[in-house]
């Protein structure tokens, strides 16, 4: 049965322009983040508290907001008011950077799927933290973990990527429970290649030595395209140089599933890419303890249920939160044991 969210409120954003609609939102949420009379409305989606602890963090429950909802932290105090149990911004690069030219997100309602390449736009690390600081000393600090998200920057050859990397987890880990490195978006040219054993241990090594000030727990999030063989050498890599978690999974550049997306460049999320992401959190669990926080394809109790079966400790939300709304957190909280 479709919530108020599918009803009404859904059709108005389907109207707009997927990006447009994006941007509506989170202009709305950032606004009432400032509000308290509009943080105490947005309570009522609140599931009842299911608490959870891992790699050092507590949780109040575990579901989250994945990265790329809000890439520039504008509205996270109402992420928390909505009831989710961690909020992951970003992914933020160390430069600004507008992002891929328009239209850069792209709809399939029937399949219940997004392709967006939309490229890391954000505001830069140092806007960024600085909003960070705002906030925290605003006294409206969300009440719930905090990840932050950092990328490559893309006019950043890929030979430097470890220093750009290092400058914003320089900036921003002081904000954050816990930092996530983005190694598997489809939409910066090379990124990927960073998941390669070589490319991968330089980045974790110089990140795992600059924490040894802080520190902060690493984890890192991966494609969803990966051979079994190129999985086993980047856990293997993982498991070597202190990651404590695996964020699974990003887009797919696999659109087989979605004819009419074939010819649309970019990362496609949502319900077809259930399967694929369900099957590598399962390959993860079945060969490593690293703790898997899964996303990918979670579009009710059932789907979720699923992740976790096949070991995931936590999940993140996105595309599915986009097609269901706040009634899908409380629908799958309720379904947790």
């Amino acid at each position: 049965m479709k919530n108020a969210y599918e009803r009404f409120v859904r059709p108005l954003l389907f109207s707009l322009d997927a990006e447009a609609a994006h941007h509506l939102t989170i202009a709305l949420l950032s606004r009432g983040s400032h509000i308290d009379l509009a943080l105490r409305a947005l309570e009522i989606f609140q599931p009842r508290p299911k608490p959870k602890a891992l790699f050092g963090v507590k949780f109040p429950n575990p579901i989250g907001v994945a990265a790329g909802l809000d890439k520039n932290g504008v509205a996270m105090p109402a992420w928390a008011a909505l009831g989710f149990g961690f909020i992951e911004i970003g992914t933020v690069t160390a430069k600004p950077q507008a992002g891929n030219p328009k239209p850069r997100i792209f709809r399939f309602p029937e399949q219940r799927a997004l392709v967006n390449r939309l490229g890391f736009n954000n505001d830069g690390a140092d806007v960024i933290a600085d909003r960070m600081h705002k906030l925290r000393e605003s006294g409206r600090w969300p009440a719930v973990p905090v990840g932050i998200n950092i990328g490559k920057s893309k006019a950043t050859p890929l030979g430097e990527a470890t220093d750009d990397y290092l400058y914003s987890f320089r900036l921003l880990r002081e904000f954050a429970d816990y930092i996530a490195l983005n190694v598997s978006s489809p939409n910066t040219p090379g990124l990927r290649a960073l998941q390669e054993p070589a490319a991968l241990s330089r980045l974790i090594r110089a990140i795992r030595d600059e924490n040894r000030k802080n520190p902060k727990p690493v984890l890192v999030k991966i494609g969803p395209d990966l051979s079994s063989n190129e999985l086993e050498d980047l856990m293997a890599t993982c498991e070597q140089n202190e990651i404590v978690g695996i964020i699974a999974t990003n887009t797919t550049l696999d659109h087989s599933s979605i004819p009419s997306a074939r010819d649309q460049e970019g990362g496609l999320s949502g319900a077809p890419l259930r399967e694929k992401s369900t099957a590598l959190v399962r390959a993860i669990a079945a060969r490593s303890t690293i703790p898997v926080v899964a996303s990918g394809g979670i579009f009710d109790a059932e789907s979720a249920r699923e992740k976790f079966e096949a070991g995931a400790q936590l999940l993140q939300l996105y595309t599915g939160y986009i097609y269901r709304g706040p009634g899908l957190l409380r629908e799958i909280s309720e379904s947790l044991s």
